[in-house]
C-alpha cells in the first residue's frame, strides 16, 4: 500500500484504505478508545484505535507517546456531525487503525513542536534545531523558500540566463569584510578563501561571452557580531552583458512582479527611483521606508544671524539646521522628547530641539532666542500645522542626516504613522563611488572596487574623488534593502585608476587582481549585475521575525552553531599536516582601559 499524506485527506476520502507514517502529535485515552493525531509534512489527521475491533493495532500503539514515529493502516471514516473539528483541515474525517507499528521511539523532548516560541529560549531552539524544524511555521517558511527559489530559476531560464556554479575555494580578495580562510595542505603556507560573493567570476563569465549568468550562490563573510547578518548566506546572483541600469531594473522588476504576488504582495513596475543624495536629504537613510510620510526639510535659511548661538555656530561652521514635523504631536511629553534626544546623540548629534504649534501659538524649546518671524519661517519650512510638533537637529550634514533618519523611523513607529498595510518598492541610485572615515584615511569603495563611476564624473576621479557618483543601485522594500548592484568597469585602464585611488600600487593591483585586469584587455563587453539577498527576501515574504526563521541551520550572532558546536578545535595532527600552530592569545589585565 502506498503511503498517504496525513494532511491530504478530506471528506471525499471517506471509504479509502490508507497507510500513514508520521509522528504522534497528540494522544487522548477515553475509556476503551484511544485517539491519536498523526503528523507528517502535509498536515495532521486523527487516528482512532478501537481495541475490541482491532486488538493487534491497539496493542502496538498502547505505549506510544508524543513524537514517537508510527505507521498506521486503516480505513478513512467520516466523523459524526457533532464530532467534526473545524479547527483541523482534516477535521471532517478520521482513520480507523486496523494495523499499526512503532517505527521509532522518542525520549522526552526539551520542547514540543507546538510549544509557543516565546516559551522556549532561542538557545534551546538552536541547540535542538532538528526539533525546532518540526514546527509548522518553520516548515512553511522553508517550503515557501523552496517554491520561491524554483520560481526564480524558472524566471531567469525563461529570460535566457545560464546557471553557472562559481568556485567556493578561491583566493582572498577582500570586499569590505574579512574572508574565511582555508589552509591548503598541498601548498603549505598558502590559503584559499571562501567567497564573499562571486563578483569577479561573474564578470569573467561576461568576458567569456555567456552574456547572461545567474546563480543561487552561497557566500561567506567573517563579520563582527550583527543581529541581522549570518556568516554564510544565500544570494540570487546575476550578471548581464551589453546593458544599462534600466535593463537591470527591468529584469528585477519583472522577477518581483512574479514572485511577490505568491504571498499577496503586489510589485507594480516600474518602481520609483531616487538618488542617494535625495534619499539622504529627505529621509536621512539610503534605504528609506516610503510607507512613512515624515520628510526631512532644511530650515537653515534666515537662522545664521539669529540670536540663538547654537544655530549661529553650527551654520557658521558649514552645518545645517534640519528637521521634520509630526502631525498631532504637540502633546508629546518631556519623557518622549528626552528619548528622542538620546536617539540623536547615539548618531553623533548634540540632541534635538522642538517647535510646537499649539492653539495657534509657536513654542520653541529654548525660550526667547528666536523672533516671531524666525519661528514662523521655521514652522513654514517644516510644514508644521496646528497641533503638531517639529523635531530639529543642528549639526554637520552627515550627522544631521543620520540622527534625523533614525529619529524618523523611531517616531514613525511610536506614533503609529507607518502604513503597514502598504508595500513600497524603490530603487536608490547614484551612490558615492568612494568614502573615507576621516581626512587622514585612504579612500574605500562604497560598493566594491569594480563599480563603474558615472562617466560624466571621470574628470573628478583624481582631484575630487568624494564627489564622484557610482553607477550603483539598491532595490528597497519597506525600508529593507533586498539587493544591490552596479554597472561594472569593463576597461582595464579605468580599473587601474580606481585601484590607484583606493591606495593600491601597481604591484599590489597586479598581485591581487592581475587575472581580472588581463581579462579586461581581451575584449570585455559593457556589463552589470545585481545580487539579491534570498534569505532577506523570504524573511519579508513570510513575515518572519528573524533571518534565522528562514534558514534551516542558522548560526548565532556570534557565528556559532549550537547544534553541532561549530567552530570547534581540531586535532594537533590535522594542524601539523597543514603546517599550522595555534598561537596563544595575549590576555589583557582585568582592569585594562583598552576596548
Amino acid at each position: 500500500m502506498i503511503r498517504t499524506g496525513a494532511g491530504t485527506l478530506a471528506a471525499g476520502s471517506a471509504g479509502e484504505r490508507v497507510k500513514l507514517q508520521g509522528w504522534v502529535h497528540r494522544r487522548r485515552d477515553l475509556g476503551g478508545l484511544t485517539f491519536l493525531q498523526v503528523r507528517d509534512r502535509s498536515g495532521v489527521v486523527q487516528v482512532v484505535v478501537r481495541p475490541e475491533d482491532h486488538p493487534e493495532a491497539a496493542a502496538a500503539l498502547e505505549s506510544v507517546r508524543l513524537e514517537w514515529v508510527v505507521e498506521v493502516e486503516g480505513e478513512v471514516a467520516a466523523r459524526e456531525p457533532e464530532a467534526v473539528n473545524s479547527e483541523m483541515a482534516t477535521g471532517e474525517i478520521e482513520v480507523i487503525a486496523e494495523r499499526a507499528e512503532v517505527l521509532a521511539r522518542a525520549e522526552p523532548l526539551p520542547f514540543l513542536p507546538d510549544t509557543p516560541v516565546e516559551e522556549v529560549a532561542e538557545e534551546t531552539r538552536l541547540r535542538y534545531r532538528y526539533l525546532d524544524l518540526r514546527r509548522n511555521d518553520l516548515q512553511r517558511n522553508l517550503i515557501l523558500r523552496d517554491r520561491i527559489t524554483l520560481e526564480i530559476l524558472n524566471y531567469f531560464n525563461e529570460h535566457r540566463f545560464v546557471h553557472v556554479e562559481t568556485p567556493i575555494l578561491t583566493r582572498s580578495t577582500p570586499e569590505g569584510a574579512r574572508d574565511y580562510l582555508v589552509p591548503s595542505r598541498v601548498h603549505p603556507g598558502s590559503f584559499y578563501a571562501l567567497p564573499q560573493s562571486p563578483q569577479i567570476f561573474k564578470q569573467i563569465l561576461m568576458v567569456s561571452g555567456f552574456e547572461r549568468y545567474v546563480q543561487i550562490a552561497r557566500c561567506f563573510r567573517d563579520e563582527d557580531l550583527r543581529a541581522d547578518r549570518q556568516p554564510e548566506f544565500t544570494q540570487v546572483d546575476l550578471e548581464m552583458s551589453f546593458v544599462t541600469e534600466e535593463d537591470i531594473f527591468s529584469i528585477i522588476e519583472g522577477l518581483f512582479e512574479r514572485i511577490f504576488p505568491i504571498v499577496g504582495i503586489e510589485a507594480q513596475a516600474p518602481f520609483p527611483r531616487m538618488t542617494y543624495r535625495e534619499a539622504m536629504l529627505k529621509y536621512g537613510n539610503d534605504k528609506p521606508d516610503l510607507r512613512l510620510d515624515l520628510e526631512i526639510r532644511d530650515v537653515s535659511e534666515g537662522l545664521a544671524e539669529s540670536g540663538f548661538r547654537a544655530f549661529q555656530q553650527t551654520l557658521g561652521a558649514g552645518g545645517v539646521v534640519r528637521g521634520f514635523a509630526i502631525p498631532d504631536g504637540a502633546s508629546a511629553s518631556r519623557k518622549q522628547v528626552d528619548a528622542w534626544v538620546e536617539i540623536a546623540r547615539s548618531r553623533g548629534a548634540m540632541g534635538v530641539l522642538t517647535l510646537r504649534n499649539r492653539d495657534g501659538e509657536l513654542e520653541f524649546q529654548v525660550k526667547n532666542v528666536l523672533s516671531d518671524d524666525e519661528l514662523a519661517r521655521m514652522a513654514a519650512a517644516l510644514g508644521l500645522e496646528e497641533g503638531g510638533i517639529g523635531v530639529v537637529v543642528a549639526a554637520q550634514p552627515s550627522i544631521a542626516a543620520a540622527a534625523l533618519g533614525e529619529l524618523r523611523l523611531a517616531i514613525g513607529a511610536e506614533f503609529d504613522l507607518i502604513r503597514r498595510d502598504e508595500n513600497r518598492f524603490l530603487w536608490v541610485t547614484e551612490f558615492p563611488l568612494v568614502e573615507r572615515a576621516s581626512e587622514n584615511e585612504r579612500w574605500n569603495s562604497v560598493n566594491h572596487p569594480f563599480t563603474s563611476p558615472m562617466l560624466e564624473d571621470l574628470g573628478l576621479l583624481e582631484g575630487e574623488p568624494g564627489a564622484v557618483r557610482a553607477r550603483a543601485y539598491d532595490v528597497i522594500l519597506n525600508g529593507v534593502e533586498l539587493g544591490g548592484g552596479s554597472i561594472r568597469i569593463h576597461d582595464s585602464a579605468l580599473q587601474k585608476r580606481v585601484f590607484g585611488l583606493l591606495g593600491m600600487t601597481d604591484e599590489e593591483a597586479k598581485d591581487r587582481f592581475g587575472f581580472l585586469l588581463e581579462a579586461l584587455t581581451y575584449g570585455a563587453p559593457p556589463h552589470g549585475g545585481i545580487a539579491l539577498g534570498l534569505d532577506r527576501i523570504v524573511m519579508l515574504m513570510t513575515g518572519a521575525r528573524s533571518l534565522r526563521d528562514v534558514i534551516a541551520f542558522p548560526k548565532t550572532t556570534s557565528a556559532t552553531s549550537l547544534m553541532t558546536s561549530a567552530p570547534a578545535p581540531v586535532d594537533r595532527e590535522q594542524l601539523h599536516e597543514l603546517g599550522l600552530e595555534i598561537a596563544a592569545r595575549r590576555r589583557e589585565p582585568a582592569d585594562s582601559d583598552e576596548g
